[in-house]
């Protein structure tokens, strides 16, 4: 069996002792450390053939955001979780420019980012264990659930369609009810919460819906799922988009806390 090889970089003890003792539990992850400090795992990746990194972006020295950035001179560029305790939109996506595969906040389940290690593996060429599931890619914060679904499908945090569509999806699974009065209850919903207009609110989730069909990774999403859900030429409409997300998201969160 292909082992994937693993690096954590965080200088938080606690955090790498929880990672260590769940993965040092798989015959096919081979740990090569945790070190504390970007350069230190600079001089890894550089040295060493890492398949996975887990970093956080607060390291001493050089941070995560800098890290990834030099990972893109690295012959074999490993792919990258990001597992950190800052949840703003534009880290997100300061990260996802950097080259962040994936981004899980703190604090965590060490088998849920086992299980994504494992997935991300998978995506490379290597063997894995766990199948890909949104229940498997996120502890159970719903902002961090959707917001990486976003990021598989390619929708840029600094729009404004970012913003207005997580509200939505945020919405619809707290209240099914009120996607079946999307324009005269959702929308104004969301427009009082961001202090705009309902109309605005539509167009930009529409332009957002737009990005990800045009970025062309809407198989990101089918793989997520599990199911083939979309096809590049079948653009759904804002309420449909919205109500599928907020329909899967809703069965994984009770699948969630039935486990």
């Amino acid at each position: 069996m292909d082992k994937v090889r693993v690096l954590i970089a965080d200088d938080s003890t606690q955090a790498c002792e929880e990672l260590k003792a769940v993965m040092k539990k798989y015959e096919n992850i081979e740990l090569l450390g945790c070190v504390n400090s970007g350069p230190q795992a600079l001089k890894i990746v550089q040295t060493s053939e890492v398949d996975v990194l887990v970093t956080d972006l607060i390291l001493p020295v050089m941070d995560g955001f800098v890290l990834m950035e030099k990972l893109a001179s690295v012959s074999h560029r490993p792919r990258v979780i990001v597992l950190t305790a800052l949840m703003r939109d534009d880290f997100i996506q300061r990260a996802v420019d950097a080259g962040a595969d994936y981004y899980m906040l703190k604090p965590f389940d060490p088998a849920v980012v086992t299980a994504r290690v494992l997935n991300l593996a998978s995506a490379a060429g290597q063997k894995t264990v766990a199948p890909l599931t949104v229940s498997s890619l996120v502890p159970c914060s719903l902002d961090e659930r959707i917001a990486n679904v976003f990021l598989a499908m390619g929708i840029p945090a600094h729009i404004k369609g970012y913003q207005f569509l997580r509200e939505a999806i945020k919405t619809v699974v707290d209240n099914p009810e009120i996607i079946n009065a999307i324009t005269k209850e959702l929308y104004p919903a969301v427009a009082k919460r961001y202090n705009t207009t309902a109309s605005k609110v539509e167009r930009a989730i529409r332009h957002a819906i737009d990005v990800a069909w045009s970025r062309g990774q809407v198989e990101n999403l089918n793989t997520m799922f599990g199911s083939r859900i979309y096809v590049k030429t079948d653009k759904p409409t804002n309420g449909e988009f919205i109500a599928l997300m907020a329909d899967r998201l809703a069965i994984e969160r009770a699948q969630e806390k039935a486990g």
